[in-house]
């Protein structure tokens, strides 16, 4: 099977660089799953994991958001922040996660201001996503 060169990148530091078979991650548009020798495009990403196939392992990471930019050798994600499962505290994803879902329900009762509602909302994809990359489940 053909490979490509796969970079994460966040503002602070480069997450993972290394040669893949395949990566599955998740556009504004729906998911994506690429392999070498794809279309070159560029597309947004939702916050969510990204699953990594190489040498028949699996590596999943939390991707918060960014860009994704697939070119003829190699794949750069742009992302506003990445995780590797071995740096995510679940007890506090799983608090964040409580605070974030009873903030939406004090939102959705009390008709906040939007902007509040936004961030919880986006607090709880962040919270759910590195529970599920911890747990290793799309």
């Amino acid at each position: 099977m053909s490979t490509f060169l796969l970079e994460i990148v966040t503002p602070e530091h480069k997450v993972f660089e290394q040669q893949v078979d395949m990566i599955s991650v998740k556009g504004v548009e729906g998911d994506l799953g690429i392999l070498a020798n794809h279309i070159p495009m560029v597309t947004p990403l939702r916050i969510g994991p990204m699953k990594i196939k190489e040498g028949g392992k699996e590596h999943w990471i939390a991707v918060h958001g960014g860009f994704v930019e697939v070119r003829k050798d190699k794949v750069v994600v742009l992302a506003e922040s990445a995780e590797m499962p071995e740096d995510i505290d679940v007890e506090r994803a799983k608090a964040a996660k409580a605070r974030a879902e009873q903030r939406l329900a004090m939102a959705a009762r009390s008709k906040q201001d939007s902007l509040d509602f936004r961030r919880a909302e986006l607090s709880l994809q962040r919270a759910v996503t590195r529970i599920k990359v911890s747990q290793k489940e799309w």
